[in-house]
């Protein structure tokens, strides 16, 4: 059974940073996973907000690119999303993200609010 787990979210500055920690476990870590990280604020759709697939290639979307980053460490089996000069438009649940064709795995979320 895949599981996805997120930690690290809270409250925060903005300008300040925070460091997401998603571990997978059932098997979804392989190198042919796509692993990423998305978020969905109150009223308003999820949106992916990073990607990474199995050989470290990255993907960002326009509004995170520049302040997030996301990393992976395979022999954790764990996925990273470090968030710097947060912001209130921030705030969000973010979720882990697990696709290897044709499955879509998602986390239950770590809530991320930026106070301004």
């Amino acid at each position: 059974q895949v599981q996805l787990v997120e930690s690290g979210g809270g409250l925060v500055q903005a300008g300040g940073s925070l460091r997401l920690s998603c571990a997978a476990s059932g098997g979804i870590f392989s190198r042919y996973a796509i692993m990423g990280w998305g978020r969905q604020a109150p009223g308003k759709q999820r949106e992916l907000v990073a990607t990474i697939t199995g050989g470290g290639g990255t993907n960002y979307a326009d509004s995170v690119k520049g302040r997030f980053t996301i990393s992976r460490d395979n022999n954790k089996n764990t996925v990273y999303l470090q968030m710097n000069n947060l912001k209130p438009e921030d705030t969000a649940v973010y979720y882990c993200n697990a696709v290897e064709v044709p499955y879509n795995y998602w986390g239950q979320g770590t809530q991320v609010t930026v106070s301004s």
